[in-house]
């Protein structure tokens, strides 16, 4: 198992499916978790969560949520960060 972490930064509100609500412009922690497939004659792993930290519906709480990752980076898309294309790239593989 592997974990890579990845800031995205939203110049706009923007909601995603699934979370019930707006979130506001601002930079978001998109955690990655993946297994090796084993069995293989080289490394390859696959992708078996995707969570994003986003403030809570309690004052000063953070609350980490599952988010589909194509969703994401469509959301990035919308918003027209230009410094988004990385985190799109790393974020839709």
């Amino acid at each position: 198992m592997r974990t890579s972490r990845k800031l995205v930064t939203f110049k706009m509100p923007f909601s995603l499916e699934g979370l019930g609500r707006s979130l506001p412009a601002g930079s978001y922690e998109v955690i990655t978790d993946e297994e090796l497939i084993e069995g293989l004659s080289f490394s390859v792993y696959r992708r078996i969560a995707t969570m994003m930290l986003v403030p809570g519906q309690a004052s000063r709480s953070v609350e980490m949520v599952t988010v589909d990752p194509l969703e994401l980076a469509a959301a990035l898309d919308r918003d027209g960060s230009p410094d988004g294309i990385d985190e799109r790239a790393a974020i839709a593989r």
